[in-house]
């Protein structure tokens, strides 16, 4: 996996993602990182990380590994998703998210979050399928958007 000292950039654009302030650490080899530290905003009615703001993180480090071997290629959509928490989350967390098996049209990975003890908070395993459009309303296909300010692949409509 790419270690890098500080924050890399997301290789597709995904406002909710940037609105829950999450960062990728790492992203290679079938392996990725992300951090949060829990802001009010991520706060349920217990004053812990609320499980929408777990699940997002399980679920984008799990994408990001599936996707993690080829940045530039195809992104993913997430098909099923289980997941079990553990413990509250507080503090910085951490997802560290691992492709487990791939083939040309699905990944099926795991991701779990640790606290700042590296206590297991929650844990997801999820399948997701490799997509170069998005079919959307009308027959249009939603291009994938990338960081970059480029939409992905150019793909026929049917």
């Amino acid at each position: 996996m790419n270690q890098a000292p500080s924050t890399l950039s997301f290789p597709v654009r995904i406002p909710f993602v940037e609105q829950l302030g999450l960062e990728l650490h790492a992203c290679g080899q079938g392996a990725s990182e992300l951090r949060v530290d829990l802001t009010e905003a991520h706060l349920n009615s217990w004053e812990v990380a609320h499980g929408g703001v777990l699940m997002t993180m399980l679920d984008v480090a799990m994408a990001m590994a599936a996707r993690s071997e080829d940045l530039s290629g195809p992104g993913c959509a997430t098909i099923e998703m289980k997941t079990s928490f553990l413990r509250p989350g507080e503090g910085e967390l951490r997802a560290l998210g691992q492709l487990l098996h791939r083939t040309a049209t699905m990944a099926f990975c795991e991701a779990r979050v640790v606290n700042g003890d590296g206590a297991l908070v929650a844990h997801a395993t999820g399948t997701f399928k490799y997509l170069r459009a998005l079919p959307a309303k009308g027959r249009t296909l939603k291009p994938l958007q990338r960081a970059d300010g480029l939409s992905g692949p150019a793909v026929d409509q049917p």
